[in-house]
């Protein structure tokens, strides 16, 4: 579904990504860990257009995207969930999935079919329906990462991007917010890259995993092997060589 090649971003001379390669198939979670400063974020953002690619091709369903603005990616079928959550804090829960389907009205799609996608974002989060009048920014910070989740699959994307969805977050939510991720897959096939400093439980959601550090990719494999392997164990689950 998605390949990145050999890409390379920059923030004025400084070069975040150092040829990077990497690639999800067609209803795949793949987690992407690294440090802090390692580059995950500019991944999803150089993804998204955010952060256009100063080199490399990036290919989504077999379509080049990297010349493209990201209005137009969001319209191909990616979306995604950024670091901070970022909900719209001074509107609603209902606002701010209605937001999230914006491109929709614009094209024309009418309010029921983008009602009833809203009605599957509430199966997937009950309390937002609960909450669906209450200000976004009076929400715990799980709460808000629901809505995050929730305004971001209101787009209908085919490839979810999520960028720290465990940040600041109580275990227990961690683990809520998890099951949802393997519920939406099953229930829907979505495709997920996951951006996570939580390396284990990232690892423990996804089919494989990418380790970057500095801007490049040094690991690569099936999950259930990265959680396994030594380096990993250290430097990124608390566990010692031996």
């Amino acid at each position: 579904m998605l390949r990145v090649e050999n890409v390379n971003t920059y923030y004025g001379k400084v070069r975040a990504l150092k040829d990077v390669s990497l690639h999800l198939g067609e209803g795949e979670i793949v987690a992407l860990i690294g440090a802090n400063g390692a580059g995950k974020t500019t991944m999803l953002n150089t993804i998204c257009g955010v952060t256009p690619a100063a080199a490399g091709e990036i290919l989504f369903r077999g379509e080049p995207v990297c010349a493209l603005l990201p209005d137009r990616i969001v319209k191909l079928g990616i979306s995604q969930v950024p670091e901070g959550r970022q909900v719209f804090k001074p509107l609603s829960v209902e606002d701010n999935l209605e937001l999230g389907a914006y491109l929709r009205y614009r094209g024309g799609e009418g309010k029921k079919a983008i009602h009833n996608d809203m009605k599957q974002v509430f199966t997937l989060f009950p309390r937002l329906e609960e909450r669906r009048e209450q200000l976004a920014g009076t929400m715990s910070g799980g709460e808000q990462q629901m809505l995050a989740i929730g305004r971001a699959m209101m787009a209908k994307p085919k490839l979810l991007l999520l960028d720290e969805p465990s940040m600041g977050l109580a275990p227990l939510v961690v683990q809520e917010i998890f099951r949802v991720l393997e519920r939406l897959r099953g229930e829907t096939g979505m495709t997920i890259l996951l951006v996570e400093q939580n390396a284990k439980a990232a690892l423990k959601l996804a089919d494989r995993g990418y380790v970057l550090e500095t801007g490049k990719v040094v690991l690569e494999g099936p999950a259930d092997e990265l959680i396994e392997n030594a380096v990993v164990k250290s430097a990124y689950l608390g566990k010692s060589k031996n």
